[in-house]
């Protein structure tokens, strides 16, 4: 236990806490976006996508059970994400208490500068999707058997589609930088491949980006209703 109070306490530590909380969030944002494109075939289809999500691990399970405790691992991996993040940014901060004069030119300068303040508005976005279409009070019109009448009723709010399309800029910086930290601080350090590594975690970036305002903008549309 000392050991592991030790290692919690170092900034290794920290970073390694976020690189495999973050690699549980990213797996998590992978699914839950393209688990969403099943609203294209449906209300039937989104509904039983929906449905078949509490339904997982029956008959061993009972209904929602498997459902709650990944999002018990969802929100522990939200927590440590975030403590560890502000702790490294605070130490930064007390290590260098004078802003650097001129930032270095990479190519992901500005979604590294924004990583923290892009995390405290994910984290913001993700309270009130919650609010929207898990718990409903934030919801225009809550259904809580029809999920895919959540859906369109939300994004049939045009300040809604437009909120949450803005969110996902921040969220794409923030998989774009973390997903290369990560590989980084996990130690996928190898010259051979390191150059795949910033093109892979900018095509995840715009894949999640894509696909997920798509759902406002095909609801605006009318594509979907």
């Amino acid at each position: 236990m000392r050991r592991v109070l030790s290692l919690w306490d170092s900034s290794v530590g920290k970073k390694i806490v976020m690189a495999v909380t973050g690699l549980i969030l990213i797996l998590f944002v992978l699914g839950h976006a393209f688990g969403n494109l099943k609203v294209y075939q449906g209300r039937e289809a989104f509904n039983h996508y929906a449905e078949g999500l509490r339904a997982f691990g029956a008959p061993l399970l009972a209904p929602s059970q498997a459902l709650w405790l990944v999002r018990i691992v969802l929100i522990v991996s939200v927590v440590l994400h975030i403590w560890a993040g502000v702790q490294l940014n605070l130490r930064s901060r007390a290590m260098r208490p004078r802003a650097y004069r001129k930032y270095q030119h990479l190519e992901f300068a500005f979604a590294s500068r924004t990583m923290f303040w892009g995390g405290l508005l994910i984290f913001a976005f993700v309270t009130y999707h919650l609010l929207d279409f898990t718990f409903g009070p934030a919801n225009p019109s809550f259904v809580r058997s029809d999920p895919y009448h959540n859906f369109v009723a939300s994004f049939q709010v045009p300040w809604i589609a437009g909120a949450y399309i803005l969110a996902m800029i921040p969220l794409g910086f923030h998989l774009y930088h973390g997903f290369w930290s990560m590989l980084q601080t996990l130690g996928a350090n190898n010259p051979r491949y390191n150059v795949y590594r910033r093109p892979t975690a900018l095509v995840l970036a715009w894949a999640i980006f894509l696909v997920n305002i798509s759902f406002p903008l095909a609801v605006q549309l009318g594509f979907v209703r």
